[in-house]
């Protein structure tokens, strides 16, 4: 399986590579579009800003390449948050594959901003390998919009989806790749389709 982990010059690629290393892959880390095509499964991971990252797939030319792709796509953290129409963070327009707005996370009695730890999952569909009362980590400033897409939400102050998916696109806010056995079980569950 060629799976490929863009390369927009942010984000947490090298830990995210690890992680499907442990799945027994040996990903490609590419910014180029022909990679992305002929690969099996895309990865778009994601630390760091949004509107530097949109920048960043619009001068390396990804824009258009990735929004064709039709094999599973994954976003991670930030990669998650530009697969919805917009973001708050920078005032930008995403990718508008899942409907929605991203917005900055309000602080309120034990809810830190950033949020940055360890939540529980309540999961409203299972195909994605998590389960209710799994703890994932997060470390964000923003989140989407809960949507008919969330497939496993967590409570910080307001539903945030911890993972989307619609066709071919499947997001995680949460990191899987510093989530233990749950993100591994997500991964695992991922590559399988």
């Amino acid at each position: 399986m060629k799976l490929a982990i863009i390369n927009v010059g942010c984000g947490n690629i090298g830990s995210v590579g690890i992680a499907f290393e442990r799945q027994g892959l040996q990903p490609v880390v590419t910014s180029d579009p022909s990679e992305l095509t002929s690969a099996d499964k895309v990865v778009l991971p994601g630390v760091g800003a949004a509107g530097f990252a949109l920048a960043q797939i619009d001068k390396l030319g990804l824009r258009e390449p990735f929004l064709a792709l039709t094999q599973p796509v994954l976003g991670i953290c930030v990669g998650m948050q530009l697969l919805f129409d917009h973001s708050e963070e920078e005032d930008v327009d995403c990718l508008g594959i899942f409907p929605g707005r991203v917005r900055k996370l309000q602080p309120g009695p034990d809810m830190p901003v950033p949020h940055m730890g360890w939540s529980r999952l309540e999961v409203r569909d299972p195909s994605l390998g998590l389960r209710t009362g799994d703890y994932v980590y997060f470390a964000h400033s923003y989140a989407c919009d809960d949507t008919p897409a969330s497939v496993a939400v967590a409570d910080y102050g307001r539903p945030i989806p911890a993972a989307v998916r619609s066709g071919n696109f499947s997001g995680a806010q949460f990191h899987p790749e510093r989530s233990g056995e749950a993100g591994a079980r997500f991964l695992e569950s991922w590559l399988s389709q």
